[in-house]
């Protein structure tokens, strides 16, 4: 029985205070008996196809904000990147580095997110590991997950299949989780209803993982929407063409960016996804998204151009009719959102 109300370095020494850490907290909320064989790796049954695999960090502050904490957070990146990939989500693991000093009522309830989280992602946590950092050594709580999927034998997804020409669609409003991720920190004084928008994307990538035409997914984490189109350029060797007007922002984050100068082409969208396609199928992926609640804001963006200029592979169409250069994310405007 967990008698402490917070988390001490002894809850990281291998003895008894992290046996009950983990038990009643940790595997109550994640544990699966039918994986629980004593040893420090599990078995797992994969079906055919591609074995996927994907690793990401998680250092969100605050650690709850509106639309979710770093527990459900962390799943929804991990299983999205393998969503984007073409992937069916099957199992992560969790390495959760914990500072001292952090409630243990908290630690529960981010674990808590995480497991309704995975469920309802349906993908199991079968293997994980703790580790207790000194205070001031971390934000609270990091988290570090692994993910493995299986997709079908020559999805062919991939930057290498785009084309000149090929359209730009994204499956909903960008910048919200950034911009809601900041309100959360009220270092501005300011307050809003701006909800994070961290979730599974699943449901998108499956509505139209099967249309022929399709050439690539990613979701705009870290770097927004902006840092995806140089990824774009850099691995097809195109230019990016983005109209300002097409791109869907929502009034309450564009008024908070405009306010404090942020641009919300740059800030983490946590549950959207950024597709290329042919031409011939961009209106189809557009009805498919736009036919799911995930996706009723999704709307074709763009184009991809010929051959990019080094100096300016990403171009945005603005709204008066202009056309501005969008650079390469240098500064971190928002450390730590995901």
């Amino acid at each position: 029985m967990i008698e402490d109300t917070h988390v001490s370095l002894a809850h990281g020494n291998g003895g008894r205070l992290m046996r009950a850490l983990i038990e009643e907290v940790f595997a109550r909320h994640l544990a699966d008996p039918a994986l629980d064989t004593g040893a420090d790796a599990v078995p797992v049954a994969l079906p055919a196809g591609e074995i996927v695999v994907t690793t990401d960090g998680f250092t969100v502050q605050p650690l709850s904000f509106p639309g979710g904490d770093i527990g459900a957070l962390a799943v929804h990146g991990t299983v999205n990147d393998l969503a984007v990939a073409g992937a069916r989500p099957l199992y992560l693991t969790l390495a959760a580095l914990i500072e001292e000093g952090l409630e243990i009522a908290r630690l529960e309830s981010i674990v808590a997110s995480l497991a309704g989280a995975a469920r309802a992602a349906g993908v199991r946590v079968v293997a994980g590991d703790t580790k207790v950092l000194p205070r001031g050594q971390g934000g609270g709580i990091y988290l570090a997950l692994t993910g493995i999927g299986v997709r079908p034998p020559g999805c062919g997804l991939g930057l290498g299949r785009i084309e000149t020409g090929d359209a730009v669609l994204v499956s909903g409003p960008v910048g919200d989780h950034g911009i809601a991720v900041m309100l959360a920190r009220e270092e501005f004084g300011l307050s809003g209803d701006v909800v994070s928008d961290a979730a599974s994307v699943l449901p998108l990538t499956a509505a139209i993982a099967v249309l022929p035409g399709l050439r690539f997914m990613r979701d705009p984490t870290r770097g927004g929407l902006a840092t995806v189109a140089h990824e774009i350029a850099r691995g097809a060797g195109r230019a990016v063409e983005l109209d300002e007007a097409a791109i869907p922002v929502r009034g309450t984050t564009r008024a908070v960016c405009d306010m404090l100068g942020y641009d919300p082409l740059y800030l983490a969208s946590e549950g959207r996804v950024v597709a290329v396609a042919a031409p011939a199928a961009a209106a189809a992926i557009l009805a498919a998204w736009r036919a799911l609640p995930e996706g009723e804001g999704a709307a074709i963006i763009g184009a991809i151009g010929a051959a990019a200029p080094a100096d300016a592979p990403v171009l945005l169409r603005t709204r008066i009719g202009g056309a501005r250069t969008l650079p390469e994310l240098e500064s971190d405007p928002l450390p730590r959102i995901c």
